[in-house]
Formats: structure tokens, sequence, C-alpha cells
């Protein structure tokens, strides 16, 4: 028996083999605490060997899918780089096992995902949006490199042009623009996500599960080949922008709540 009570910031239900992992932080939109960092980035192994888990919905509790970065956690790195070095390991292994996971992984996006939330979404091997979502990775707006993941996945999906104007400008996108230009799956009113969501579920849950998990390990070999050849520069670079002024200008910005006034440095 696998016991996912020990992922203190993680809901996790499994109904008739139909797992839902919430991300459960609604009081901060779900924004990555150092402790639901860790546990996502260990839960999948677990998910792809408990024998009781055919698919998995990966979701957010309250009105977003997540917030990503957590600012409060984003001072203390600054203060003590040796943090944000600590979770270099976790910030790869995130991207890893969800690819190395071979149960289908549907990302019920019930709200705005941003950031790592943006990531984790569109790492998922199907993507379903509610219309009031908004989808978006703006670590260049909190001075920070999109080294998490985002580099690698959204080029996939849309191409380098929109990739690269997206991640150079951090700008939102709604989920209705994503699903136009194949970023995300489907977009449905909020009301009809769950049985968009949960009948796809049952169905992919109910089919050849052997040739479904196959499947799923043949399509991810490269993609699983690019984040293994990326991500150690990506998580690099991205720890240096840890240590720039812009980034403490963003934090700074944010707990002040004003517009940042990037110098460069």
């Amino acid at each position: 028996m696998f016991d996912y009570s020990i992922y203190k910031d993680l809901l996790v239900e499994n109904d008739n083999g139909v797992v839902t992992v919430t991300l459960n932080a609604p009081e901060n939109l779900n924004a990555f605490t150092g402790g639901m960092h860790l546990a996502m980035s260990k839960i999948w192994s677990d998910l792809h060997d408990d024998p009781a888990v055919d698919v998995i919905v990966l979701t957010g509790a309250g009105r977003a899918f997540s917030a990503g970065g957590n600012v409060v956690e984003m001072q203390k790195k600054i203060d003590d780089p040796k943090l944000f070095d600590e979770i270099v390991p976790e910030a790869k292994r995130i991207i890893f096992r969800m690819l190395e996971c071979d149960k289908p992984i549907i990302a019920r996006v019930n709200g705005h995902a941003v950031g790592l939330g943006a990531t984790v979404a569109l790492f998922c091997d199907i993507i379903i949006a509610a219309e009031g979502a908004k989808i978006g990775d703006p670590h260049v707006g909190a001075g920070l490199v999109a080294g998490d993941g985002g580099a690698v996945i959204w080029p996939q999906l849309i191409g380098f042009a929109r990739a690269k104007e997206y991640l150079f400008t951090g700008d939102l996108m709604s989920a209705t623009e994503a699903e136009r230009i194949g970023l995300i799956n489907h977009v449905v009113p909020l009301d009809e996500l769950d049985d968009k969501v949960y009948s796809l579920a049952r169905r992919l849950a109910a089919g050849a599960s052997k040739s479904i998990r196959w499947t799923k390990q043949v399509t991810n070999i490269p993609l699983r080949q690019l984040a293994h050849s990326m991500m150690d520069l990506s998580i690099s670079v991205e720890t240096q922008s840890n240590l720039t002024a812009d980034h403490q200008e963003a934090v700074s910005a944010f707990t002040n709540k004003r517009k940042p006034d990037f110098s460069g440095g």
C-alpha cells in the first residue's frame, strides 16, 4: 500500500483507479511552498509504481490551478542563496519524473496556471482548462530565467517563435487563446470541466492500460531526451538569476505593490 498522506501539501484521492492529485494551498492560490515543491518532486515515482493507479488528474484547490512561485520563498532564497541550490535536484526531478511516470496525466486547469504552475500543467499529457483560466510563464517579470522547464516545453507545443514571445514578455494568455494555438487540448466552461476531465479519465482507465502506458513511454522519448539535455543549464542560469539586482527589485516591487523598475543588473 502506498501512503500518500505523507505529502502534506497535496491531496490525493483514488476513485476506482482515477487518482486526483490536488495542489492544496488555496489561500495562496497554490503557489509553490518548499513543502509542495518537495512533494511534487517525489510523488510521481509513487504514482508510477502504484498498481492501484490507472490515470492521474492534476489540479488545484480553490480558484487557481497554481500561481507558481511563492514571493515569500523567493525572498528567502535571495537572503540565503544556498536554499536555491538545495531545490535544484527537486526542480529537475519534478520534470523528469512526470515524463517517466507511465500513467496518463490529465491537467484539470480550474483557474490560473502561472510560472511553475504553467510548467507542471503543460508537462501533463492532456491539458483541459476552464474558460476563465489564464496561462503564462512570467519568470522574466520576476527577474528570473524560465529555467524550471518552461523553456523546454513551450517551444514543443507552440513552436519557437510563439514560445519565445510569451517567455520573453511573460504575458498571460486566456485558455481560449491557449487552445487556439495548440498550447492546451481543450477549454470548456467551468461548470463542464469535471465532466470533460473525468469522462476522459474514466475512458482511459477502462482502456488497454499496457498499450496506453507503453504508447506514452515511446511518445515521451524525445521530450525526455530534450529535458535531460536542457535542464542542467536551465536550472543553473535560473540559479544565477536569483542573485541579480533585477530579481530583488521584482520581489521588492511585488511586496510593496508597485511596478518594478529594472536596471538590467
